[in-house]
């Protein structure tokens, strides 16, 4: 069972399986540093993730650490948590990696997806993209919302999709 939690404690299962290296793990739990990962599909029971190119606007998180153990992840980052049994078989801390001009959906139970902007299920749209520094008062006045991450550094500005 693998489970994707964000600092909002949005929980997400995921389903997924590969035989060849680390038997039992799935692609995105085989993930490394600075690899980013796409949620294809958000659920409380059986949500589907997958490793993307960091380039692409799908590519909602990107992995800043990986454990084989459960951890706690610090307040920026999202979890997400593979198990076997009881077992915890690999734990990955995740940063946002949201794209200026996409949009995206919020959502307390599964998490950060990425949507397009004309859907009605967007919640907000990247309106602003500040690499290198954490410094809300850089976005302006058209973002009524903010990111922030401290590692790596970045500021997401955030505004309403159909703006």
């Amino acid at each position: 069972m693998l489970a994707l939690v964000s600092a909002a404690a949005a929980v997400v299962a995921v389903v997924g399986c590969s035989v060849i290296e680390d038997a039992g793990k799935s692609d995105t739990a085989k993930a490394k540093v600075g690899d980013c990962i796409n949620v294809i599909e958000g659920s409380a029971v059986d949500s589907k993730t997958e490793p993307i190119d960091c380039s692409s606007e799908k590519a909602v998180y990107q992995v800043v650490q990986t454990y084989d153990t459960k951890t706690e992840c610090a307040a920026d980052y999202t979890s997400y948590e593979e198990t076997l049994g009881d077992s915890t078989t690999a734990f990955l801390c995740l940063a946002p990696n949201f794209k200026e001009g996409s949009c995206y959906v919020d959502s307390m139970l599964t998490g950060y997806k990425h949507a397009d902007c004309a859907s009605t299920e967007a919640t907000f749209k990247v309106v602003k993209r500040i690499d290198g520094q954490v410094d809300e008062l850089l976005c302006g006045e058209d973002a009524d919302k903010f990111i922030t991450v401290d590692e790596p550094k970045v500021t997401f500005c955030l505004g309403s999709p159909t703006a």
